[in-house]
């Protein structure tokens, strides 16, 4: 059973927000009574999710974004700050996955496109969480490294150089703002149940009773147990974190 919060009158942005771990993340936000902003270059999905949730008695705000773009990014916290006047919470959860390739052979344009999502998209909305947060003299950021942020695979260079750079990001960024009322962390996810990780297994990319195999819990992961993590690193509960890369893995780092 996940512990409840009350999030009443608190703003949360999820970007990759209209499925896998975007979504849960955003229904957990919801569900603690935040207002949520789910941003998403998916406009189908996108509208989907925020239609749903709307539905249910949220208070929603759907906003195509592409984090690769700096200006989009820009115009999704504006959007952001003028519906609901502050922006308290924010997970940076957008991000791509590649096939694998020998580092030998990997093209640049592989190599630059998941960088552009994957970190520098995660950067870009931090800088514009920050400038928001700083204003308001207080947020708590959660950005999506992985597992691959902590260790390396063959066949992964290029995400994994993405994922380790989220880290750097993050720990950089978390000591320049603790000072100033704001917290920020990365969690690192294991081989969660999401639409993306089912695409790779139809791809033969990943075998999932080898993931499972490979896991010290036997079994992958859920989205809403890394929704579950997030909202805990924005909460009360976690006031005295910050900079931390948490693993929520199922036990694959601790090997």
């Amino acid at each position: 059973m996940n512990p409840t919060y009350d999030f009443s009158g608190q703003v949360a942005l999820v970007t990759g927000g209209s499925s896998g771990l975007g979504l849960a993340t955003a229904r957990a936000f919801a569900e603690a009574r935040a207002a949520v902003v789910i941003a998403d270059v998916n406009e189908t999905t996108l509208s989907t999710a925020s239609d749903d949730l709307t539905a249910a008695g949220h208070r929603v705000l759907g906003v195509r974004c592409d984090v690769s773009d700096e200006d989009s990014v820009a115009a999704m916290v504006k959007a952001t700050v003028d519906t609901f006047g502050r922006l308290d919470m924010a997970f940076n959860n957008a991000g791509i996955q590649v096939p694998p390739s020998d580092a030998a052979d990997e093209p640049a344009e592989v190599f630059d496109r998941v960088n552009a999502i994957n970190l520098r998209g995660v950067w870009a909305c931090m800088k514009h969480e920050l400038g928001q947060m700083r204003a308001q003299g207080s947020g708590a950021i959660v950005n999506c490294s992985s597992l691959g942020g902590l260790v390396g695979l063959p066949g992964r260079a290029a995400y994994h150089a993405s994922k380790h750079g989220v880290i750097g990001l993050t720990t950089s960024a978390a000591l320049e703002y603790a000072p100033r009322g704001i917290r920020i962390n990365a969690i690192c996810p294991g081989t969660i149940e999401t639409p993306m990780v089912a695409d790779m297994i139809t791809k033969g990319e990943l075998d999932s009773a080898d993931a499972a195999a490979s896991t010290p819990i036997a079994r992958l992961g859920q989205a809403d147990e890394i929704a579950a993590s997030v909202l805990w690193l924005c909460s009360p509960g976690a006031s005295y974190v910050v900079g931390v890369a948490l693993p929520v893995d199922g036990g694959y780092t601790a090997q």
